[in-house]
């Protein structure tokens, strides 16, 4: 059957317009991860993250042991951990402890105390000062990519007039992740709270390139390519669901916060 260029104009017409375009969406919105948390507060955070009137515990992120289920081809961080860890302290609701590089880095510094390498007088590093982790998170994740673009530019291929356009359609990719965050009760081994966040975007430009900034030093690798941005936008939407939760806890003993400078 042939398709005259009368009848083919409007197809093709509708191909070109949605080049160079994409749709995100998160939950009911689509955001990314930016900017930073500490002493000042939530700086530049995304208006999509949902937070807390104040912290209810200590909190640790930990790896899973599973791992996480996306290729290595996608040149991502081997771990999101730093990403959630972020989120938790842009939120408010916890007080974040370290369990990872930081944990590492303090035990280190006490070694060497102890073997006289560092000053003995006015050492701001000893024992029995550390946070204890009241509740543990643990991210999990499914990502998964479905070349839809290849499909269409089959079909557009057998069809005169527009398998011209076979470049362009092959690049229309529908992306989804999945993301899973568990709360568990360092005291009573009980997971109190669990909650899930998917994003799908749908890419329609020539490059694929998703629309989005994801920012600030913990987010480095995850902005370099569409795969991370999904999987953080991923992120972001599975942790406001759990802020939903974590409200009805009731709070616990805090450790005294971090000591800031006098504002004059």
């Amino acid at each position: 059957m042939k398709i005259r260029p009368l009848l083919a104009l409007p197809v093709v017409a509708l191909l070109l317009v949605g080049c160079g375009k994409s749709s995100t969406t998160l939950g009911d919105g689509g955001s990314v991860i930016s900017g930073s948390a500490g002493p000042a507060g939530a700086h530049k955070a995304s208006r999509e993250l949902v937070k807390c009137d104040a912290p209810v515990a200590t909190l640790a992120l930990v790896e899973n042991p599973n791992g996480y289920a996306y290729s290595s081809s996608y040149q991502l961080p081997s771990s999101p951990v730093p990403l959630v860890r972020l989120l938790a302290q842009q939120s408010g609701c916890f007080r974040v402890v370290d369990r990872a590089a930081g944990l590492k880095a303090t035990v280190r510094e006490q070694e060497l105390k102890e073997a006289g390498i560092l000053r003995q007088q006015g050492n701001t590093v000893s024992k029995g000062k550390g946070y204890e982790a009241q509740y543990s998170l643990t991210p999990s994740l499914t990502f998964s990519e479905q070349d839809a673009g290849r499909q269409i530019g089959g079909i557009l291929q057998a069809i005169p007039y527009l398998n011209k356009l076979v470049g362009a359609a092959e690049q229309v990719k529908l992306k989804q992740a999945q993301a899973a965050l568990l709360l568990t009760d360092n005291e009573t081994t009980e997971q109190v709270a669990a909650s899930t966040g998917s994003v799908e975007v749908t890419d329609l430009g020539m490059g694929g390139a998703m629309v989005g900034k994801l920012g600030g030093a913990t987010g480095a690798g995850w902005s370099n390519s569409n795969e991370g941005k999904v999987i953080a936008a991923a992120f972001l939407d599975a942790h406001n669901q759990l802020v939903a939760q974590v409200r009805e806890l009731q709070a616990k003993e805090l450790p005294p916060e971090v000591a800031r400078r006098k504002k004059t």
